[in-house]
């Protein structure tokens, strides 16, 4: 039949339809022919709507991934019921602001040069740190470009709580903002009161200062925090009416430091039920360096790894109680049946593995995130995809999926072939990118699933078997029988990447010292 040669895409499925009408309608006449036809062809002009969930610090200790001891994240089941889960979804730099800044333009930072957090900023001054993104279209932009009404709340760009108006959001990217999008966050959120310095009793010196590295109750109602305000705020939206389609990005800022939620989250964890993770004393021993072995041993001097653990499972059960709120929305708003969702979070999280805490290095613990897509009419919704991913992803395949271009500054490849078929081979392993602090040249680390290859500028490298060494303990870089799978995943390293940026004094958007001192 002659249907069967059109191509797949929403608008030719519909197309096809139009023409089988045509043939059955041509006997009665014009007006009957238009009167089916009509119709048709405004159902075909709508796009989806797109709602975009970012959540900051959240690792893969959720149930539908790594399903850590104790954790409760139902509504994270609940998503990956009705959604493609990407199993082996990875951040593109294991640090807020680039990891976000290479979600929202698509830009790698092998490209962008952007490797690690760089504060102050009032505005998008990324446009000035790396010349590769002067020009560059945020993602919600190159949606308003095509037709879209676009707008966002919370952390969408890096900010955080206690650093009000330190903000790299792009104003000018929106349609609307709930509050001030150049500082997003920190009005929203409370703060526990403490009545002896964050030393007092305590063998050296806490990492941060103000208790912000901490787990700690909230005493004030819930319904003030900020993460409950978005979520409300969302809520309202999505039962506006619409004259054009929507693409609304809400950023969740728990589970990020400080660990400080309502009493609820904590009596959902026990402290006497908490397990920590596997862990051994020696794993540094063949492994890189990194920067925080001090924050684990004012941890473990201090006996407090089980402490923050709570604090951290009793965050990812609050963010999870404010996603299911944020899907009751969806699903009682007008946008339910033709709205694309997607959610990911900026990096992993460490716990303690590796004598590590927060992220900033290239272990599968700091480079894994959730990732979760569905695509009304496309996705395989309740699957599992092993294929490779990065972050950098996400902004050609929502292209693909919208129907809009993709533009030439992605560097990501898209997913839609993982979520019409979640068997579907993907070559391209995921890379994630970072420049530990003191070293002249980034680090980079490629995977495809169940291998992992870790290089680092002075030549050190490390090679793990995931499905034989999940905890990543033993270093096989040098074992001859995986020769073929390094050199396999030494092809995908990058040969020239951008060096590493600094902070642009000169920036309008800079908000400190006009010259570095």
């Amino acid at each position: 039949m002659v249907e069967d040669h059109f191509p797949t895409s929403r608008l030719t499925k519909w197309i096809r339809l139009m023409v089988i009408y045509a043939r059955f309608a041509v006997s009665l006449g014009v007006t009957a022919l238009l009167a089916l036809i009509v119709p048709l062809s405004a159902s075909a002009a709508e796009q989806p709507n797109v709602l975009f969930i970012a959540i900051d610090d959240l690792n893969d200790y959720i149930s539908p991934l790594d399903n850590h001891p104790g954790v409760k994240t139902p509504n994270f089941e609940r998503l990956a019921k009705r959604s493609v889960t990407f199993e082996n979804a990875h951040c593109a730099a294991p640090a807020c602001h680039p990891s976000r800044v290479a979600v929202m333009t698509g830009v790698h930072p092998t490209t962008s040069g952007l490797y690690r957090n760089l504060f102050r900023a009032h505005g998008p001054r990324w446009r000035h740190e790396s010349p590769q993104l002067e020009n560059a279209v945020v993602l919600s932009q190159h949606f308003r470009n095509h037709g879209y009404r676009a707008i966002g709340a919370g952390k969408i760009f890096h900010t955080l709580q206690w650093t009000p108006g330190d903000s790299q959001n792009d104003p000018s990217a929106w349609d609307a903002y709930r509050g001030d999008p150049l500082d997003p966050i920190s009005p929203d959120w409370p703060r526990p009161k403490f009545n002896k310095p964050q030393h007092a009793g305590f063998v050296g010196k806490r990492p941060l200062n103000n208790h912000l590295f901490g787990a700690a109750v909230l005493e004030e109602p819930e319904d003030s925090y900020g993460d409950h305000l978005i979520v409300d705020w969302a809520a309202e939206q999505l039962q506006q009416p619409q004259e054009k389609p929507l693409f609304m990005a809400v950023g969740l800022f728990r589970p990020h430091i400080p660990f400080e939620v309502s009493q609820r989250w904590f009596d959902e964890h026990p402290l006497k039920d908490v397990q920590l993770p596997e862990y051994r004393a020696d794993d540094l021993k063949d492994a890189h360096e990194h920067e925080r072995v001090h924050w684990h041993k004012w941890v473990t001097d201090n006996d407090q790894w089980k402490t923050l653990m709570q604090g951290y499972l009793a965050s990812i059960s609050y963010v999870d109680h404010q996603l299911g709120r944020l899907l009751d929305a969806l699903d009682q708003s007008p946008l339910a049946e033709n709205t694309i969702v997607v959610l990911w979070t900026d990096h992993g999280f460490h716990i303690g593995e590796k004598d590590n805490w927060e992220k900033f290095a290239l272990w599968d613990q700091t480079t894994h995130v959730p990732l979760f897509i569905h695509a009304p009419g496309v996705s395989k919704d309740g699957k599992r995809t092993s294929a490779p991913a990065t972050l950098t992803d996400l902004y050609p395949t929502l292209c693909e999926l919208a129907e809009i271009p993709i533009p030439e500054q992605c560097d990501g490849l898209s997913l839609v072939p993982q979520l019409r078929n979640p068997d579907a081979d993907r070559e391209r392993p995921a890379m994630t990118s970072y420049q530990f602090n003191g070293e002249n040249e980034p680090s980079h680390a490629v995977t495809d699933g169940r291998y992992r290859l870790i290089h680092y500028p002075d030549g050190y490298e490390e090679l793990y078997d995931l499905d034989e060494d999940p905890n990543e303990f033993t270093n096989r870089a040098d074992d001859s029988e995986l020769a073929a799978v390094k050199a396999k995943l030494a092809s995908f390293m990058p040969v020239d990447p951008a060096p590493n940026r600094g902070v642009p004094f000169d920036s309008p958007y800079h908000n400190g010292p006009r010259k570095k001192k």
